[in-house]
């Protein structure tokens, strides 16, 4: 049975492909440094996280109880409430609710329709406490100032 051309071609490219892996294998056999040292393979984690070839040094050592690290959202800390003067800059009859801004500190807080003595009008003055809410401060005991 006769070979076509390309069935040559084939076979001559299968053969190229064999040697040149088997050199490259050679070659990393070569290049291959088995004489390394275990301190030269070692690598160490300083202070601030990042990879180093040098040990740490142990006076910059520092203790941490498995009790103080906190793996997720930190717990929520109320705190006292605080009363403050504001007015209000924005208030959605329809929807209750608006934010007030804080005299002193220029913060604004969320403050709902059920917090409030009865109806209020933007650029009211009020007098008001401030409560942890999901998501920040809001506005409770909210007193109209004449």
């Amino acid at each position: 049975m006769a070979e076509s051309w390309n069935k040559k071609e084939r076979e001559k490219k299968k053969q190229k492909e064999k040697k040149d892996k088997k050199e490259k294998m050679q070659e990393r056999k070569d290049n291959a440094s088995k004489g390394k040292s275990l301190d030269d393979m070692m690598a160490y984690v300083d202070e601030n996280g990042n990879i180093s070839s040098k040990p740490p040094d142990p006076r910059r050592k520092v203790e941490i109880k498995a009790e103080d690290i906190e793996i997720g959202v930190p717990k929520y800390v109320e705190s006292e409430p605080q009363e403050r003067t504001g007015k209000i800059t924005f208030f959605n009859q329809e929807k209750g609710f608006g934010f007030i801004k804080d005299m002193v500190t220029q913060e604004s807080v969320f403050v709902h329709i059920n917090n409030l003595p009865g109806p209020v009008k933007e650029n009211d003055k009020v007098s008001f406490e401030t409560e942890g809410g999901p998501r920040g401060p809001v506005a409770v005991n909210v007193k109209i100032l004449g």
